[in-house]
């Protein structure tokens, strides 16, 4: 892969993202496509009532536009997986914005349509992936500083693509709480996957799609960052996680997810913690303030913007720590 096709792609999802931002948040003004926050949150977010949300479009749109005009132009049609995953599950968190809106309450599709709906698209993508994704597909490597295993899952495969899909989309999804956060962390992983897969001299369309979703994000950060002009919405958060579970498939290194992607595990243990715990007392326990746990940094008296810099810096952190571990030669 040359660099200028990648720097070339990079260009053209960022500008596309950044020219059609004014106009999707426009549009959903005039959609009356309104953010509705929880009234048992931080007070400090009440005053981001009625901002627009899906703006996960913003950068979504330019991710899809260009990963197919690069493949129909070259003839390499390997990202259009990982962008048509994005797709799916975008348009599942399209839905649930969607009814959100209609309802005027945060909740949108019921909880057992919403599930389905992800693993419909999850199994569907792990059939795909088990099928179709090449012979080396279910031999997992773990790379650890000149350290290499290879593990042959066979078909376990696909309860395990199924898992790191349910798991991840989930996990993004409750990332997405602070202007800026989840874009923002978003942009570092997907960019150090492809770091990976350019060191590694990988497969060669995860060396370009990182850096063309974090471009769009980069875009989208434009709006999004405090004092956010728009939210994403699920459509966004789902559609990201999606996008960074199938990267971590089809490179079969499950270390760029539960390192690199760190944060995202904390996040969700943090919200699985305070609930099992919060049920377990009879509802007279909790172990944080507020989960998931960027809310109980928010409530013991950060600012929003030190959360999301801190949190940006811990994956970024993470992100330098995967990349050598996975890369060093020894």
């Amino acid at each position: 892969m040359k660099i200028s096709e990648i720097f070339i792609c990079m260009g053209i999802a960022f500008a596309i993202g950044a020219a059609i931002g004014p106009v999707i948040i426009l549009l959903m003004r005039r959609l009356k496509a309104k953010q509705t926050e929880r009234d048992d949150g931080p007070q400090s977010h009440l005053k981001k009532q009625g901002t627009p949300t899906i703006g996960g479009l913003i950068f979504l749109l330019p991710i899809v536009a260009v990963c197919v005009g690069y493949g129909l132009i070259r003839n390499e049609y390997g990202m259009f997986f990982p962008a048509a995953c994005m797709l799916a599950f975008g348009v599942i968190g399209f839905l649930d914005d969607f009814l959100k809106i209609k309802k005027r309450s945060k909740d949108g599709l019921y909880p057992w349509q919403k599930m389905l709906s992800l693993l419909l698209v999850a199994g569907g993508a792990a059939c795909w992936l088990y099928f179709k994704g090449g012979d080396n597909i279910t031999v997992l490597r773990f790379d650890m500083f000149g350290w290499h295993a290879d593990l042959d899952i066979k078909w376990f495969f696909i309860p395990y693509a199924v898992f790191v899909l349910l798991a991840t989309t989930n996990s993004v999804n409750l990332t997405d709480g602070l202007d800026g956060l989840c874009g923002g962390i978003s942009s570092i992983v997907f960019a150090m996957i492809s770091c990976v897969a350019y060191t590694l001299e990988a497969e060669t369309e995860m060396q370009l799609f990182g850096f063309i979703c974090a471009a769009a994000l980069l875009a989208f950060l434009l709006y999004n960052y405090n004092p956010a002009r728009i939210f994403m919405g699920d459509t966004g958060s789902l559609a990201l996680g999606g996008g960074i579970a199938a990267m971590t498939l089809i490179m079969r290194r499950p270390f760029l997810l539960v390192i690199g992607g760190l944060i995202f595990i904390i996040e969700a243990l943090s919200d699985i913690i305070q609930v099992g715990v919060f049920k377990a007392s009879g509802r007279k326990k909790r172990v944080f303030k507020m989960a998931p746990i960027h809310h109980h940094f928010e409530l013991s008296g950060w600012s929003e913007k030190k959360v999301v810099w801190t949190f940006w810096g811990f994956t970024l952190a993470m992100c330098i720590l995967t990349y050598f571990a996975t890369c060093f030669k020894g």
